[in-house]
């Protein structure tokens, strides 16, 4: 077993996906190996223009709730999903997008963010990481 985490990516929510990344960064900050599945609403982050367009897990509020939430972040210096992103693939991070919901849902590679994805796979890709990690987490 390697010194890895494995998470899948499977809501679209703006505060779970923060998590996702951050969790992430901070193995990759830590020496371990990253890997983030992302499968269903998660995916569709990936879609290019989508990264910041989920909505809060609670609290929405039709909007208020993320936009009261992005406050508090922008005030303790939390940085963009995009720049959280960036570091992750600086950092040496695999995304693996699930190949079964992009068909699903309709989703073209083409319009998936570039140079980011890694691998396209199916539940076999994602069950090859998990074996070999310490970590592995749902979000």
């Amino acid at each position: 077993m390697k010194d890895k985490a494995t998470i899948i990516v499977h809501s679209g929510d703006m505060d779970k996906i923060y998590s996702a990344f951050i969790i992430a960064n901070g193995a990759l900050a830590m020496g371990m190996e990253a890997s983030l599945f992302f499968t269903f609403w998660g995916l569709q982050r990936l879609v290019k223009g989508g990264l910041e367009k989920g909505p809060l897990s609670r609290m929405n509020l039709l909007g208020l709730g993320k936009w009261m939430i992005k406050q508090r972040m922008k005030k303790v210096k939390l940085a963009h999903l995009k720049r959280l992103l960036e570091d992750y693939k600086a950092l040496g991070g695999k995304i693996i997008a699930c190949e079964m919901t992009i068909e699903i849902m309709g989703i073209k590679r083409a319009d998936l963010l570039e140079n980011v994805i890694d691998e396209y796979g199916a539940v076999g890709a994602y069950i090859q990481e998990a074996r070999e990690s310490k970590i592995n987490l749902f979000i």
